[in-house]
């Protein structure tokens, strides 16, 4: 059974992780992302490699110039018995410079926050699955929905 409950010193780990993944992708550091993840790395959509991958961050931190990436806390759930995790959270992509509203402040409806998040920023969520190698958690998948305004892409 995996835990989800309290924070255990994994589940901090993967969180951490997490942090230091959207500080490195803020910075556009391509090697410090991939950095985290494991050598057979597995992007999706599109099934990419690791060097796709690393095509891909390439032409998303062109595309985006610089920009901010905001989520609240992932929801995180650690198998200890096998040195697994899965991590999902949403995560908003926006451009610096650009207004938006308190996210403190926003309506309580989900639905009504999607949308009104969806006037100012480019809406994902994410699914991590990761290992442990030596010590450190690592991601061999990550899964990414963009928000179509309808739902997420599956």
């Amino acid at each position: 059974m995996w835990s989800a409950c309290s924070q255990t010193d994994d589940e901090a780990a993967v969180r951490a992780l997490i942090d230091e993944a959207a500080r490195l992708a803020e910075a556009h550091d391509v090697q410090g992302v991939l950095g985290l993840a494991t050598h057979d790395l597995k992007v999706t959509p599109g099934d990419l490699d690791r060097r796709a991958a690393k095509g891909a961050l390439w032409r998303a931190f062109k595309y985006y110039g610089s920009f901010r990436i905001l989520y609240p806390r992932a929801s995180v759930e650690v198998d200890p018995e096998d040195d697994r995790a899965s991590a999902r959270l949403p995560f908003l992509i926006v451009r610096k410079g650009q207004d938006y509203p308190a996210l403190d402040r926003l309506p309580e409806d989900p639905l009504a926050w999607i949308e009104k998040v969806g006037e100012f920023a480019d809406l994902y969520r994410l699914q991590l699955e990761l290992s442990k190698e030596d010590g450190d958690w690592m991601v061999g998948l990550a899964k990414f929905e963009r928000f179509t305004g309808y739902g997420f892409d599956e």
